[in-house]
């Protein structure tokens, strides 16, 4: 049905007239009768140049279950964004149609029909989070998504969902087996209706020529009669084809239903089956990305130890500093008591002391310098050292984005699968 722009005006006692533009007339009627409802009133409606009476407790649909809910819908241009449909929550409610025996989820944001989507048994409602749901309506051409401020009140509307959907699905296969039926009964109607008329043609053409005798009397007398059961034959007989070939044409339309639902099937039996495989592989995903966590602690605690040796390095390195300037203390009182043996001959006893302190100092600077090698080349080898933790961490590091990009190259396949589902 094409949506065209409606103006209503609702009155409801002594409130002040309402306006709404929606597109669909049947939903106009369900927002007034939630008014109406609440209101305990009746309603009177103006639809253009048509006015409807309406009484609340005679509305044609009326809601079965009812939530509050954020309602968002998928991007058109894009089709993986969420666009939301309302500012915040908003009520969310199943209604059930009597008369045409479907059911519908709508949702009115103030004047503004957010959800006006019906419920086929082909519509699937997936859980893709704790507190968010989402289905494909395609009729509308979109997804609806729905979050809800605790799981429990999801887990309440899924059920719901599948309920309804299974109602539908017993109406729609009720609907076809009263087609049939109807079709087999107007076949076995039209067919006793023939034979009940050929049987009373057959008796007043007898009747008519036992009274009558002659011929010409016989169609003086039984010709307005015969004329009228044969053009009643005739009617019948058209209807009799007209309804075969309706029979036929339901049955066609009957078969290439039956056909589609085996093609939807199959096509949900594969789209599930494709869900397992990738869940699957999500998990397996998800465990590498622990181990991978798992080694990068690893490498966080190699990189502390490293922050440590880098701490002792520097301490080497201050008290090397400290041995050079004693060595150098050292060097400059050589110095000094090299001149005083030179300038003072009589303190040779005292230059021979200084000679042994000075052996003795020279070899402590030997000692030392043996020292100082020692700590440069373990400087050396903790640098060289640092150097391959640094080259592995990059290494890891580089392994680890390219792992990560791959997850979320998944990431978006698998929201990409889920929104064609």
């Amino acid at each position: 049905m094409p949506r065209k722009g409606i103006k209503a005006g609702v009155w409801l006692g002594s409130v002040t007239a309402l306006s709404f533009h929606l597109g669909d007339c049947q939903v106009l009627c369900l927002v007034l009768s939630t008014c109406l409802v609440r209101a305990g009133l009746l309603g009177r409606f103006t639809f253009r140049s048509l006015s409807i009476r309406f009484s609340c407790p005679y509305s044609r649909e009326q809601p079965i279950f009812t939530t509050r809910a954020h309602v968002f819908q998928i991007d058109p241009s894009t089709k993986k964004n969420w666009v939301p449909a309302s500012k915040q929550a908003v009520t969310v409610s199943y209604f059930y149609d009597s008369t045409r025996n479907s059911y519908r989820i709508i949702s009115v944001d103030g004047a503004k029909v957010i959800i006006n989507s019906t419920i086929t048994p082909n519509m699937t409602f997936t859980k893709t989070s704790q507190k968010f749901g989402q289905w494909a309506d395609s009729r509308a051409n979109t997804v609806f998504g729905l979050g809800f401020p605790s799981e429990q009140q999801l887990t309440k509307f899924a059920e719901k969902f599948q309920e309804v959907k299974e109602a539908a699905k017993l109406a729609r296969d009720r609907s076809q087996e009263k087609i049939e039926t109807s079709s087999n009964h107007s076949q076995t109607s039209f067919a006793a209706k023939m034979k009940r008329e050929s049987g009373r043609e057959t008796p007043s053409s007898t009747r008519a020529s036992s009274v009558n005798g002659t011929d010409d009397e016989k169609a003086s007398h039984g010709g307005p009669a015969e004329a009228h059961l044969k053009s009643e034959n005739d009617k019948l007989k058209i209807a009799l084809a007209q309804s075969s070939s309706n029979v036929k044409k339901w049955e066609t339309e009957l078969q290439s239903l039956r056909e589609s639902n085996a093609r939807l099937s199959t096509a949900l039996q594969e789209s599930a089956a494709s869900i397992e495989h990738w869940k699957k592989q999500f998990s397996a995903c998800k465990e590498e990305n622990e181990q991978l966590r798992g080694k990068i602690e690893e490498l966080e605690e190699q990189c502390n130890e490293i922050n440590k040796e880098k701490e002792r390095n520097a301490q080497l390195s201050r008290r090397l500093q400290e041995l050079e300037t004693e060595l150098q203390d050292k060097e400059l009182e050589l110095e000094e008591l090299r001149k005083q043996g030179e300038i003072i001959p009589e303190l040779m006893s005292e230059c021979e002391s200084v000679s042994e302190q000075l052996q003795a100092a020279e070899k402590k600077n030997k000692d030392l310098e043996e020292k100082v090698r020692t700590l440069r080349t373990e400087v050396e080898e903790n640098k060289h050292r640092q150097t391959n933790l640094k080259t592995e961490l990059k290494n890891f590091l580089d392994v680890l984005d390219g792992k990560i990009d791959e997850l979320h190259d998944f990431r978006q396949g698998l929201s990409k699968l889920g929104v064609d589902n």
